[in-house]
């Protein structure tokens, strides 16, 4: 597939929370039960600050996804670890984007010193845990039954991608 990554920015605000709304609307995958505005692209900005945020355009330009790095903690002791975070829309998944941005996080993560990816991820969003495992992830922690959304309720995911 012919795509692109490119730093996240100003521009593309509309398109960034158009697609987070998306899955907020529609999966487990957005802990938020209501769509947001789209100034909640500044708090995105925010917990990237320092770190990789980009975008995932097709050919023709279209953004169809992104995603960002932020610290896991402010405390200077544990700055070797990283949280990623990314949303590709249905209709581009199982085609090697979600693995060139991973593949993107882990480059620049081993620049900043980091050597702990990790990711938090519903239970019931079964695509993205087998996504993690297959990239070389493995559950560390499980928070039970601390999310509810759409009625059902569902554990929170803890999984760790060592990189040294």
């Amino acid at each position: 597939m012919d795509f692109s990554l490119e730093k996240m920015s100003e521009q593309h605000r509309p398109a960034v929370i158009d697609i987070f709304n998306y899955f907020i609307r529609h999966s487990f995958a957005a802990y938020l039960e209501e769509a947001v505005d789209y100034h909640f692209f500044d708090h995105f900005l925010t917990m990237s600050r320092g770190y990789p945020a980009l975008v995932l355009k097709t050919g023709g330009q279209q953004v169809v996804g992104f995603g960002f790095m932020r610290p896991h903690h402010l405390a200077d002791s544990l700055k070797r670890a990283a949280e990623v975070t990314y949303f590709i829309l249905p209709g581009h998944t199982r085609k090697g984007l979600g693995t060139a941005l991973l593949e993107t996080f882990v480059r620049e993560a081993r620049k900043m010193g980091i050597d702990s990816l990790l990711a938090n991820i519903s239970s019931r969003n079964e695509e993205s845990l087998r996504f993690h495992r297959h990239n070389g992830f493995r559950e560390c922690g499980r928070f039970l039954r601390v999310g509810h959304k759409f009625g059902e309720d569902f554990d929170v995911v803890w999984m760790q991608k060592c990189l040294a």
